[in-house]
């Protein structure tokens, strides 16, 4: 199926979809469960309350921003230093919800934002592969990320209720590898299935410009250059292939 049919999926909420979609993103929201927990510890350790904190969790939704928003928090907070971190980090959100849009269009603004409250690396990745072959991703992206909210938030929680009895925070998960299945989860859903030259060059791109502005630029910045290069290098290849059709007899 051409990327141009598949873009025309109408999609309608479907609760099926939605709990198979949920169901499928529980086992990896099994893990976000203890970065939770390493944050709800964090944010207590910082002198949060512990209803702030849950309701940070639960209306943020955004791990890696927290994280950085507390590395900021004191008596003072720079707010500008903080909204220009926040934004740096969640940029990629911009580039997700712009892949996303072809599937999504036919949906109306109150129900697709709806939808993207829960984007997150995991659902975006599943989904995104359910559309490039041609299938339905609706409860992949909506039941999925309802999946990892619940369990980012109840992880919270926990590491709040609890948080004395967890030794180490997020050096914990980094003794473990518990901070890599993420990041193994998302590359299992990059090269899974049918795998193109142009796919290959893309991720070849974003991967080595990342690794060049990596310790040069601010902290998770290389995230964001690599994913913009990638971007526009992929630009350069569609109007390159372009030019040639047009210019075929």
């Amino acid at each position: 199926m051409s990327e141009r049919q598949n873009a025309q999926i109408r999609e309608v909420f479907d609760t099926q979809q939605v709990w198979k979609g949920f169901c499928k993103l529980a086992p990896i929201s099994m893990f976000v469960v203890v970065f939770g927990a390493a944050f709800g510890l964090a944010a207590a350790q910082q002198g949060l309350s512990d209803a702030s904190t849950v309701a940070m969790s639960a209306l943020v939704f955004a791990g890696y921003a927290q994280f950085a928003a507390l590395d900021m928090w004191g008596a003072q907070v720079p707010l500008f230093t903080l909204l220009a971190t926040v934004f740096a980090i969640n940029a990629r959100h911009l580039l997700m919800g712009a892949t996303l849009y072809p599937w999504l269009s036919s949906m109306s603004v109150r129900k697709r934002y709806g939808v993207m409250t829960v984007v997150s690396d995991a659902n975006w990745a599943m989904s995104l592969q359910h559309y490039q072959n041609g299938q339905s991703g609706l409860g992949v992206l909506f039941g999925g990320g309802l999946a990892l909210w619940l369990f980012w938030v109840v992880g919270t929680w926990l590491g709040v209720a609890f948080g004395s009895g967890i030794s180490g925070g997020s050096a914990t998960m980094e003794r473990f590898g518990l901070d890599m299945v993420v990041g193994c989860f998302l590359l299992a859903m990059a090269f899974g299935g049918e795998q193109r030259l142009r796919e290959w060059l893309i991720w070849l791109v974003a991967g080595v410009v990342s690794l060049l502005v990596w310790g040069v630029l601010e902290a998770n910045s290389y995230v964001v250059a690599g994913a913009v290069a990638g971007g526009l290098f992929n630009v350069l290849l569609h109007e390159r292939k372009s030019q040639q059709t047009e210019a075929k007899p």
